[in-house]
């Protein structure tokens, strides 16, 4: 078991920095990847709006809304996997044990939906 250590901080240069807030510090190649995926949700969410303005088949439409909602669930998973490997781990090595409980509540989030 790992003892948990009072204010403890995590390095600049790691994912989470503990302060007064916490920060993410991924990569720029992870962050590039997450921005140019959203960059294409941002255009799909466009491109459904202009559907629905010219009275698409709602069939249609539902496939772009599903297409899209996949898009972002792949988003949340390449973060989700970068914030275990990277903050979590860290938080962890700190001693930081409520680092757990954030977690599991952010995977409840992901699964309802």
């Amino acid at each position: 078991m790992i003892p948990k250590i009072e204010n403890s901080k995590t390095s600049e240069e790691g994912c989470c920095s503990i302060s007064s807030e916490l920060k993410s510090h991924h990569s720029s190649k992870v962050k590039q990847n997450l921005v140019s995926r959203l960059n294409r949700i941002e255009g799909q969410i466009r491109g459904i709006k202009k559907l629905i303005e010219r009275d698409t088949y709602c069939d249609d439409v539902i496939t772009q809304i599903s297409a899209s909602q996949a898009a972002l669930n792949s988003v949340a998973r390449i973060l989700l996997e970068a914030h275990m490997k990277e903050c979590v781990v860290e938080r962890l090595q700190d001693g930081d044990l409520e680092v757990l409980d954030e977690v599991l509540v952010t995977i409840h989030k992901l699964m309802k939906k």
